[in-house]
């Protein structure tokens, strides 16, 4: 896809939220709109084209539409990659919050989203996409290795078999979601971020069942009625 294309289909999910505390744009003060640069362009048209490819024989996204596979799996990463990361931008890609990471790990990566736009859009972080299937698990070893990626680890486990801690976990488009939510939130370091990527009546039940944490507002996904970024975060240490 033509990266031009690319970056007009992403730019909805890389501007600033309207909020009515602030001028009539919207934005607060000093937000812009976000830009990505050529590189990261180019490594997301060549994600795109490794992606339809290994779809053609495992089944990795229902989605079988490139503009499509941009606009829901591409921005909604990049959605909650810019909130997570908001200090990060392609003029500036390193940030005290990112050296500050330990650890980022994407739970039950599939076909590697959210975890691989959200290395993309902050390269210094440190990546470990959790995985169990084998074929899902190679194809993620493929596209890291095709976009030359570094400091991200494939871990072609259980999330339960993983014993190791992280500062932020990602969740999307899980089965079970109900049991996943308290595998991510034995993953998360004291004063961690669990960041779901879910549909607004799931916003309760992970609420309910996360009763610990401490959570957001949740925030709409752009040119979504019902897709939402719920943020929580857990105790300090004591």
């Amino acid at each position: 896809m033509h990266l031009a294309r690319i970056a007009e289909l992403l730019q909805p999910f890389l501007s600033p939220i309207p909020n009515p505390c602030h001028s009539e744009s919207g934005r607060g003060p000093g937000e812009e709109p976000a830009v990505l640069s050529i590189s990261q362009l180019h490594h997301i048209s060549m994600y795109i084209d490794i992606l339809v490819h290994w779809n053609a024989r495992i089944n990795l996204t229902a989605i079988r539409d490139p503009e499509e596979i941009v606009t829901r799996h591409f921005g909604e990463s990049l959605f909650a990659a810019r909130h997570l990361f908001p200090s990060v931008s392609s003029v500036s890609p390193v940030s005290s919050v990112v050296k500050g990471l330990t650890g980022v790990a994407d739970l039950g990566s599939g076909a590697g989203f959210p975890g691989i736009p959200i290395k993309l859009w902050a390269p210094d972080i440190s990546m470990t996409l959790i995985e169990s299937n084998h074929k899902k698990a190679a194809f993620l070893r493929e596209v890291a290795r095709s976009l030359t990626l570094t400091d991200i680890n494939i871990q072609n486990s259980r999330a339960e078999d993983v014993h190791e801690t992280f500062d932020l976990v990602t969740l999307r488009a899980v089965e079970r979601f109900a049991d996943a939510l308290p595998i991510a939130a034995r993953l998360l370091a004291p004063d961690g971020r669990l960041a779901l990527l879910i549909a607004r009546p799931q916003v309760n039940s992970a609420r309910s069942i996360l009763s610990q944490i401490i959570w957001q507002d949740p925030i709409l996904i752009p040119e979504s009625t019902s897709r939402v970024l719920l943020v929580g975060t857990s105790e300090p240490a004591k």
